[in-house]
């Protein structure tokens, strides 16, 4: 791989750059709305939360699942957009309940229809969109803009970033959480520090792998799910996400010598375990590459650059902040473009 095929300017790699400085942004324009926000839902206090997403939006609605759980200790569900769209089932015990609609053009026919028909049901639409004025975002009883600027690059990066940014924002102000506060103060430097971690040397153990497991634990997980998404949308890898602690339950016996592993490591409780789990991979010959603590990923192929500190929400962050740049440069070297993936487009019209 040439050093002008990691550092091409594709579409997908001029936008990930763009995050960090959109993400400071965000969080300054946003401070009064997800302030009152965080009040309106702190004086609601649902019995429960959910979610509602499609696609790298839906790890986003995981990550806020864990965020939720974790530091508002409100326990959070996924509701599937075909319950509302299609089955028009939506129980009336959502009355009350804040249904969190996560859609990077808030244009995506089956989201709207879940959501308006959920909102009949009494619950209360968060929305988390890119686009202020789209049909998501008008019928939201809350609104909160991820300002992430045009996207054309099919692959979503700077918008998924900014979706993260944004949901730790609500949480940290629903939660009354001042150390999540004061780390999203300092996102526009964690997140440089992610643009200049290079990832890019991984491509060499990649870039001939037709298959992979992708792995992550808590805030990690739903990482490894938009990493798995992205290494199929933009290198047609079949990459499968799963938990570290789960991944012994089965997948790990397809795993042999040669076979590449891609773990992010959570830098909070979720890294019980880690450790141990890639040494066993590594046991058995597998090309393992890890993002983490550097006690948990010693035992990898190739320790990936990153934060060993700091709060782990924005270390979660940050970890697919530094993929997107492996991404870009895994897809050239493929002979593959990152910007413009078969058979798919910017806006999912499914009902």
């Amino acid at each position: 791989m040439t050093d002008s095929a990691v550092h091409s300017p594709t579409i997908m790699a001029r936008e990930t750059a763009e995050a960090p400085a959109r993400c400071a942004e965000q969080v300054k324009r946003n401070a009064d709305l997800v302030r009152e926000a965080g009040r309106r839902l702190r004086a609601l206090a649902p019995p429960f939360a959910a979610t509602l997403a499609r696609g790298s939006s839906d790890q986003a609605a995981a990550f806020a699942k864990v965020l939720l759980e974790t530091g508002a200790g409100v326990p959070t569900l996924s509701h599937a957009p075909s319950i509302g769209s299609l089955y028009r089932a939506t129980s009336a015990r959502f009355r009350d309940v804040p249904l969190i609609a996560i859609s990077q053009s808030g244009r995506s026919p089956d989201l709207i229809a879940a959501a308006q028909d959920a909102q009949r049901q009494g619950a209360l639409i968060v929305a988390i969109v890119n686009d202020a004025q789209a049909p998501l975002a008008q019928i939201a009883d809350i609104c909160v803009p991820i300002h992430a600027g045009p996207e054309t690059s099919v692959a979503a990066t700077k918008s998924f970033i900014a979706t993260l940014v944004a949901l730790t924002h609500l949480v940290a102000e629903w939660s009354d959480d001042d150390a999540l506060r004061d780390a999203l103060a300092a996102v526009e430097e964690t997140l440089q520090a992610a643009v200049a971690a290079d990832w890019t040397p991984a491509a060499a153990l990649l870039r001939d792998a037709r298959a992979m497991l992708v792995l992550g634990r808590g805030l990690t997980l739903p990482i490894a799910g938009e990493a798995a998404l992205k290494l199929k949308e933009t290198s047609r890898i079949h990459a499968e996400a799963f938990s570290i602690a789960e991944v012994a339950h089965g997948p790990m016996t397809l795993i042999g010598a040669g076979d590449p592993v891609l773990a992010f490591g959570p830098m909070d409780e979720a890294r019980a375990g880690l450790r141990d789990r890639l040494a066993e991979f590594r046991g058995r010959g597998a090309h393992v590459i890890a993002a983490g603590l550097d006690e948990d990923v010693a035992a990898a192929t190739l320790a990936l650059p990153g934060p060993s500190s700091g709060h782990p929400v924005l270390g979660a962050i940050a970890q697919i902040q530094s993929f997107y740049g492996l991404a870009n440069a895994l897809a050239l070297a493929r002979g593959l473009d990152p910007d413009q993936p078969p058979h798919l487009a910017k806006v999912t019209r499914t009902l």
